[in-house]
């Protein structure tokens, strides 16, 4: 039987009365475990552009694409390659960082072959000075995320380049106390945005109007950045395809919502859906679709427990082949279990019939997981579920703590 978790103590604000979320034991956890990690794996010395990995390993805000990058390292203290504006308004405002540089970027190349090679050039001079200063131009380098013009002006200058972004999925895998109460907190902010949209939801209302409903609710409750949704409804609920449509709803639609990465709370996302019916009480088919996806979803949660593997839940996952669809990557989005934390996109572990019966991946405490299922008829309708949930000692735990036992109906 599935178990929720236990609720905050506490609300976004800081206090000092109260213990609450620790930034600073937050940010000192994340570099000792990513530290932790690379000397596991006998990497001295990461170069990092990808923005969730800069924020985990330093704190820090970034755009990604190359405008800022950091050195991070197993045993010395990081630099940051800050970008302009940025490299003169950020060292007196992050003083836990002792090394800061201006970064050297070629946006992408836009200014052409010859200035972008230049650019890489100066980049990569950067970052070999800073490496033979700490004696490190004979060991390997982790790149995560720089793309191949960066790379290839540092192979010039003969570093010894190696892809390390699973390094970094590895150490993000396992949450501390600090990062999961921030996927609370976001799954609370989501609990929030929920209820407007239950309020608004009727007939007449268009799917994006439901969009603007739940970015507002988000953004009130405390959500950083841009918050995204997507709702489809009426034919467009199963299983997932196209968004924004500007469809209109009508009495008797079922209404799925997806409140997913682009919600965050101190860089940690959300994923979560809901289904919704409007004007009318579900019928009996539609109930049934529904009792089917929350008993798998639940049977899923259940196999999630230290000790057990990715292989162990996804045998819950109905094959591909019950809708008449030949290969499981027909559903590799839409029936899924992946580990969320800072950033978009998924994290380890992944849950799902492609690739976990093969290679499974074993369950620790401390990751975070979201569960993701369907039922429906295409073009007709369906309903979708989506969990949080927490890995303890002893099992799991959801985190989102919307309704979830039944189609939500929405008020008259």
């Amino acid at each position: 039987m599935v178990k929720m978790a236990q609720k905050l103590m506490f609300g976004s604000t800081i206090a000092d009365w109260q213990e609450r979320i620790n930034v600073v034991r937050l940010r000192e956890e994340r570099a000792a475990r990513a530290r932790k990690i690379m000397r596991k794996h006998g990497l001295p010395a990461l170069l990092v552009w990808s923005k969730e990995n800069v924020r985990y390993l330093t704190g820090l805000w970034a755009s990604g694409g190359g405008n800022k990058y950091i050195l991070f390292f197993a045993d010395h203290d990081p630099v940051i390659f800050e970008q302009a504006g940025w490299f003169r308004q950020m060292p007196d405002q992050a003083p836990w960082i002792k090394h800061w540089r201006l970064s050297q970027s070629w946006a992408g190349g836009v200014a052409g072959p010859e200035a972008t090679r230049e650019q890489a050039g100066k980049f990569a001079a950067g970052v070999f000075q800073e490496l033979k200063e700490r004696g490190l131009t004979g060991e390997k380098l982790g790149m995560v995320g720089v793309d191949g013009t960066g790379e290839t002006a540092l192979e010039k200058l003969g570093l010894h380049c190696t892809g390390a972004k699973s390094v970094m999925m590895e150490a993000r895998q396992i949450k501390t106390v600090d990062e999961i109460n921030c996927e609370k907190m976001v799954a609370n902010i989501v609990e929030a945005a929920w209820y407007k949209v239950w309020q608004t939801l009727r007939p007449g209302v268009h799917e994006e109007d439901l969009n603007l409903v739940a970015a507002a609710t988000c953004y009130e409750q405390g959500a950083e950045e841009i918050p995204s949704g997507n709702f489809r409804s009426g034919p467009e609920t199963f299983a997932r395809g196209f968004g924004q449509s500007g469809r209109m709803i009508q009495t008797g639609d079922l209404v799925y919502g997806a409140l997913c990465q682009g919600i965050k709370y101190m860089g940690y996302t959300s994923c979560q859906y809901r289904t919704f019916i409007t004007g009318r009480k579900p019928n009996q088919r539609e109930k049934d679709w529904y009792q089917t996806l929350l008993d798998r979803v639940d049977a899923i949660i259940d196999a999630i427990k230290p000790g057990n593997t990715t292989a162990d839940a996804a045998r819950f996952f109905d094959p591909s082949s019950k809708w008449g669809w030949p290969d499981e990557a027909e559903v590799l989005s839409i029936e899924i279990g992946h580990g969320i934390g800072l950033g978009g996109g998924h994290d380890y572990p992944v849950i799902n019939r492609q690739w976990s019966l093969k290679y499974p991946q074993v369950f620790e405490p401390g990751m975070v997981i979201a569960v993701e299922s369907c039922e429906g008829e295409h073009r007709v309708g369906g309903v979708r579920l989506e969990n949080m949930v927490v890995v303890t000692e002893t099992g799991c735990e959801i985190i989102d703590h919307f309704p979830r036992g039944e189609i939500l109906v929405a008020p008259a």
